[in-house]
């Protein structure tokens, strides 16, 4: 009697994971170096707060070398998009590390005896703050294979938290025992780890020889680039508009809103604490979670910072008012690690860096617009009506964004 035959059942094996990009030294390095930037970003404007608290600098002296430092930054971003499309990204890396670092102690030099000096400087600093950021945006695309990157990108906005809520702290601990000079010595430090430590790309680099054109032509050919992208452009638009609204209302509102309806200072100093968390746990997931329509999740995850102002109109618990900024907080990482992955990964890399640039340009470059609108508007209008605008925004911008086909994965790839 015939028997039948075995049955076979076969199991689909899931494809091996890649290895942790923690465990590339290369990308360890850029990971030193960005992290070492952002530290040095970050301590400036509180060393320079600690000069003015020891009477060396004024008031009227702090806001003009920011806006010199601001205006440095603007001036710098595209011309290092420019450079580092057009030359070695890991070398715009290095001259813009050793101008931000050549810069701290010449404003050292100048504190106290030559404000003119100081401007000079700070917007030296701003400069090369400016230029090392779309190189290494640029940079990271070279150094870490496709399959990595959205893992190193939370990696990078990671480093990005963290400093962000213990750069301050560690200012201020150190201004205990250290005077302003040291402490701007120790930012030249920083800007030269940034200088030097991170290596060169060994993927996909864009100083393949080329004809190179005027600065505004090979700008230009960037902006093409992102109009073949209509997910870029309308998603760029979205994030403009929250960070021109939603950031202003935190920097101005919730001040405002802490002192005279709270009646105290915590609440800004808990809001803004509560954010930061928020965005180290959302790193954290997106670290691991790859969601299948990453677009969509991205541009929720930027609605979400509506709840910030929306948790400023009515008189609520304080406690709401933390639980909006954790919510922010998360959905923002929800957005920045999806979005710069897919930068990296649908635009062309000899254009990668002046693409990048458009976006700092942009979403950054208005912030300042913003915060200088929203004060005469609460004073015209009142903080509500104002608030309740910059929530809408943050809410509507995000869904109409969404409204393109190719925003639901970020890619015109099905």
């Amino acid at each position: 009697m015939p028997t039948s035959p075995p049955v076979v059942t076969l199991t689909k094996t899931p494809p091996p994971r890649p290895p942790s990009v923690l465990r590339d030294t290369a990308f360890l390095r850029l990971w030193t170096g960005t992290t070492a930037s952002g530290l040095a970003t970050w301590a400036l404007p509180f060393v320079l707060g600690l000069a003015v608290l020891d009477r060396t600098l004024s008031p009227t002296g702090l806001g003009l070398l920011l806006a010199a430092r601001t205006a440095g930054f603007l001036l710098a971003v595209p011309v290092g998009g420019v450079l580092a499309d057009r030359h070695s990204r890991r070398g715009v890396v290095l001259w813009s590390g050793l101008a931000a670092a050549g810069a701290a102690p010449l404003i050292a030099v100048g504190l106290g005896t030559s404000l003119p000096l100081m401007c000079v400087a700070a917007g030296v600093a701003g400069a090369g703050q400016g230029a090392c950021r779309p190189a290494f945006q640029a940079l990271t695309a070279e150094v870490v294979d496709a399959d990595r990157r959205q893992q190193a990108n939370a990696a990078m906005t990671l480093s990005v938290r963290v400093t962000t809520l213990t750069g301050p702290a560690l200012t201020a601990l150190l201004g205990t025992v250290l005077d302003i000079w040291a402490l701007l010595v120790g930012i030249a430090l920083l800007w030269l780890v940034a200088a030097f430590v991170p290596g060169a790309g060994t993927r996909g680099t864009s100083a393949a020889p080329r004809q190179h054109s005027a600065f505004f032509a090979e700008f230009a050919d960037g902006i093409r680039e992102a109009r073949r992208h209509p997910w870029f452009l309308t998603t760029l638009g979205a994030l403009t508009a929250v960070i021109a609204t939603g950031y202003s209302a935190t920097g101005v509102a919730l001040p405002l809103v802490s002192r005279d309806r709270y009646e105290t200072g915590v609440l800004l100093a808990a809001a803004t604490t509560a954010y930061t968390a928020g965005a180290l746990g959302g790193a954290l997931l997106m670290a691991r979670w790859r969601p299948r329509a990453q677009g969509w999740a991205a541009l929720a995850g930027l609605a979400a910072y509506g709840f910030a102002p929306l948790s400023l109109v009515f008189p609520v618990h304080p406690v709401v008012v933390v639980a909006a900024y954790v919510v922010a907080g998360f959905g923002i990482e929800l957005f920045n690690v999806p979005w710069f992955t897919a930068t990296q990964r649908e635009v062309a890399p000899d254009r990668l860096a002046r693409v990048t640039s458009l976006d700092f340009m942009l979403s950054y470059g208005l912030a300042p617009l913003g915060l200088v609108l929203i004060a005469p508007a609460i004073d015209a209008f009142g903080p509500r009506p104002v608030l309740v605008c910059c929530a809408l925004v943050c809410f509507l911008a995000p869904a109409l964004a969404a409204l393109v086909p190719s925003a639901r994965r970020f890619s015109a790839v099905r």
